[in-house]
This record gives structure tokens, sequence and C-alpha cells, in this order.
């Protein structure tokens, strides 16, 4: 049953709704059907243009909790598998309030690339309702649905179905299925999705299929020239772009994915003036604030290279004398910018060994949080011994019959109060001064650690089921490929003012050398880079 806050607060959704949406209802007996109707009964009673009809839902599990949302009786491809509560109610709301006529929050990009593909593709998501990651994702592919009738995307409650779980070896989510394959397991974000798709469609192109190409010339990317371009949606990222547009400059800001690795974060209590928020919160009010600001975004898409204009053109106007700047994007756009600074912060670190990649979301994860619980009753790993390794054995020891934490040095880095916390758990036991050597997986699924002593040599096997990686992260500067000066740790190598070794290019936040990898230490750098671009421009342009 749903509160009446929450009642309140649909009937305010539903006012933005302006054409005919209907929810279809799989027949069917299942335990949750009762609360189900419930649900889709009480949104379609708030709206005239809503209505709830049943009948046969194709292309979908088709059980009794079964449901696809259509506007005006045309199927959209967007279906529900499960009672979208939790943290998926948000992906139902903005489900019937986008087949509702409301804008899609894509990129207009993303939107031609989707709407452009001509391949069948049924996707199928497993979730779980406690995954705070799974919605990214559910929310993309269901745009994607409503763009191309080509596709279709079915949200799948992984607990209501454990025959499609065990036949699909889900062990982690989100879990995306392709025409019946794998797709992408784990945490994915949604310009990987992009990515994965552009390389999917075109693996799978008829031979008779011409290649889409993009013409780039000189004079567009002139008439388009951007002051400063800004490229990361992080804290970092986020504070350059606000203080480069209130000097009234011409900014764009690229992000792969808004709000970087603060959006994964639970509980911040040490940004200054705010006691408590979440990475969750935190975003959409960086979002907020540079929305209210004069800022093209560019999201969803990776960066794929950097150069200099001079350098790609030949006949580059006499009178522009200092290096113009080009991204070039996953989407085949390439922007153009006088100053640049690289905001790209950092991302899990990953441990290198066999077995790794081959099962994140099959027992390996990086996340405790969204993947913890299907390890319930069950032995897991935590790798690192650092303050992030041990908050997730605490998160974990509440969920998992035992933790083992594993670091590789002879002492544990984690601050003393959260070791003490720990020591006082009987379900956390820490093995330190270990190599983990591979991870050893049986019929899809992750059944032991391997790990070797650093003092004897000695090679040991721990069985477990679930294998949590907490070692640091890295930073995303691989796509500069030497067009700035990076440490050996791949750090751009900044000086006081966030200055590159190259003219006209910054950098700020988790991706530079500047130590302390702080969100309030990231505003404030990208605030110091972009009042250091401002400068360049000033004397160069």
């Amino acid at each position: 049953m749903l509160d009446q806050g929450i009642k309140d607060a649909l009937q305010e959704y539903a006012k933005k709704v302006s054409r005919n949406v209907v929810f279809k209802l799989n027949p069917g007996e299942h335990e949750k059907r009762a609360e189900l109707v419930d649900m889709l009964e009480t949104v379609a009673g708030m709206s005239d243009l809503i209505t709830l009809e049943h009948g046969e839902v194709s292309q979908s599990l088709a059980s009794g909790v079964t449901f696809e949302v259509l506007s005006a009786g045309n199927a959209e491809g967007v279906i529900f598998s499960g009672v979208p509560g939790g943290h998926e109610f948000s992906s139902f709301v903005l489900a019937f309030l986008q087949v509702g006529g409301v804008a899609l929050k894509l990129d207009e990009s993303v939107q031609k690339l989707v709407a452009a593909m001509n391949q069948p593709l049924k996707f199928q998501t497993v979730i779980s309702l406690s995954c705070h990651n799974c919605p990214d994702v559910v929310q993309t592919l269901n745009q994607f649905a409503m763009l191309n009738p080509n596709i279709t995307h079915e949200m799948i409650d992984g607990g209501l179905y454990p025959e499609f779980v065990e036949k699909h070896k889900v062990q982690g989510v989100p879990s995306v299925i392709l025409n019946d394959e794998p797709f992408a397991n784990g945490k994915v974000e949604p310009a990987s999705l992009i990515a994965k798709l552009q390389e999917y469609t075109t693996k799978n192109a008829p031979a008779d299929a011409e290649p889409v190409t993009t013409q780039i010339t000189l004079e567009d990317l002139l008439a388009n020239l951007q002051d400063v371009l800004v490229v990361g949606g992080g804290p970092a990222g986020v504070s350059s772009a606000i203080y480069a547009a209130r000097k009234g400059l011409k900014v764009t800001l690229v992000a792969e994915r808004f709000g970087g690795q603060v959006k994964d974060t639970v509980g911040i209590e040490n940004l200054i003036s705010v006691p408590h928020t979440t990475g969750t919160e935190l975003t959409a009010h960086l979002r907020q604030h540079v929305e209210s600001y004069s800022v093209a975004i560019k999201e969803h898409f990776k960066v794929t290279r950097v150069a200099k204009l001079q350098d790609e053109f030949s006949d580059v106007p006499a009178d522009i004398k200092s290096d113009i700047h080009l991204v070039y994007l996953s989407s085949g756009e390439v922007i153009a910018s006088k100053t640049m600074i690289i905001a790209t912060g950092a991302k899990w670190r990953e441990l290198g060994v066999p077995g790794e990649k081959e099962n994140i979301g099959s027992g390996v994860a990086y996340c405790p949080h969204c993947d913890g619980p299907f390890f319930k009753g069950k032995k897991v790993a935590v790798i690192g011994g650092g303050n992030s390794g041990v908050e997730a054995a605490l998160d974990l020891a509440g969920i998992v019959d035992h933790v083992t934490v594993f670091e590789f040095m002879p002492e544990l880095k984690a601050d003393k109060v959260l070791i003490e916390q720990m020591d006082k758990r009987d379900n956390i036991n820490v093995i330190k001064n270990v190599a983990t050597k591979q991870v050893i997986a049986d019929n899809g699924k992750v059944v032991a650690i391997e790990y070797q002593h650093r003092d004897t040599d000695v090679i040991e096997q721990l069985e477990l089921s679930g294998i949590f990686v907490q070692i640091g992260l890295l930073p995303n500067t691989s796509f500069l490929d030497g067009y700035v000066e990076t440490n050996r740790f791949g750090e751009v190598v900044i000086d006081a003012h966030c200055a590159t070794n190259r003219p006209g290019v910054f950098a700020a936040g988790d991706s530079t050398t500047v130590p302390y990898k702080q969100i309030i230490i990231s505003m404030g750098e990208g605030a110091k880079a972009s009042l250091s671009a401002f400068d360049y421009l000033i004397k160069n342009f």
C-alpha cells in the first residue's frame, strides 16, 4: 500500500502527463499481484489520461506481476516484471511520465544515436529493489525503448524470478541481458551501456549495411568554438563550469557520468556547512546548480581522444595564434575549445588478477551496498584493509555469514576507530601481508579465492561465494594519451594554479596530483582551475 505522502507526490506528478498512458497488466496469479494492482489502480485514479487495462504482454516473462507502459495503446516497449517499489519506484514514475509526454533525460546526441538503430534489441535487466545503482540502468534502457520500436526493455525483480536468475547465472545487480545473452553484469554506467550497444550493433550489422560516418569541418568547429571545455561531471568539474559560466564565458561540460564517484557515496558528513548528505542528494544538487547557469552539458559519452586543432587541420586561420583543443566523443562529435579543464576523477581500482573481470557480476563486486544482499548467509572476502575495505566488511557482516578481509601490507591502513569496530564482530577475520593471485569460478560462479603469503610464498585457497574489491581509486586519464604530463599513477601533473604542461589545459580534482582526494578539496580545485583558465583567456585571446 502506498502511504499518503507518496500518494500526494504522485498526484503532483500525474499533473505532468499530457497524453494517454495505459498500464497493460498481464493475466496470471502471483502472491504480489494484489500489491501491484493496488499501485497501478492508485496511479490510474489520479489522472483521466492514465488507465489500467488487462491483456497479454508479449516479449516478457509474462507473469501475474508483469505489466507494460503504453502510450495511447501503442507499445513503447517498456515492461516491468515485479512490483517497482524501493529504488525502482522512481523508474516506474519516470516511465509513465515520459510515456505520457514528459521530455526524456537523454542528451539529444544519444537520442539520435539510439533512434537510428535498426536491429531488434530485447533488453532484460535483473534488479533488486534495494540496489541504488540499478535505477540508472533501468531508466536509461526504458528511454531507449521509447525512442526506437526495435527496442524493448523489461525490468525483472530478481527476488521474484529465481529460475530466471539461475538460468542466466545472475549473482549481482544490475545484470543486463540482450537478446537472451549476457550484455552487462554488475554496476554499469549509461555511458558504458551506450558504448557497448554501439559495439554490439556494429558487430551484428548486416554485411551490406553502410557505415555511419560524421563529417567534421574546420568551419563547424570554429563556429561552435567554446571558451572553456570541462571534461568531468563530479564536484571539480561542476565547480569549474559554474565559475566559468559566472564569468560570462561560453562553457560546455562533458560528463560520462554526472556526479562521478560521489554518486556512489552513501553518507557524506565532511562537506563543511552540510552536516549530513548522501551521494545521490549531492549529485542532484550539483546538477541543479550547474543547470541554473548557461552551461551546455554533454552526458553519457566517453572522450575517446584529445588533440590540437592546429595538428588536425592545416588551414587554420592565421589570426588564431594560441592552441585550440579538440575533444573527440564516442558519439562521433568533436568539440573545439580555447581552454580545457580535465576533471575526470577516478574509478575503483581493479586487482588485475585472472578471473576478476570474467566474474564481475558473478561473484566479483565493487559495491557492497548494491550486491551485498545477494550473498546473504554466504562467505565473502573484502580485498583491501583501508577505510573503504573495513567499512565494506562492517556493512557486509550484518548480511553475510562471514567476511574475510585480505590486506596486502603487514598492517591495516584503516582508521583506528574502524578497526576497533571490526574487532568487535565475531564474523570478521583479517589475513594480512598476502597477495591475491586469482579468482576461482565453477559453472559461472565464484567459488574460491587464491592468495599468497608474501613472507613465505605459501599459496592457499579460501572457499567463498563473493569477493568485494576495495583497493582504492585509479585516475580516469587514459584518454589523454600523452597530451599532458601524468605521473606514474596516471594523475595529471599540475602546478599551484592547476595548470598542466600544455598551455590552455588545466586540471582539477581526483585525477590530478593534488594531495588528499576529498569532495571539498575537489570543489576548491575546480574553482581555481576555472579562474586560471579565465586568466589565460584574457592574456591569449
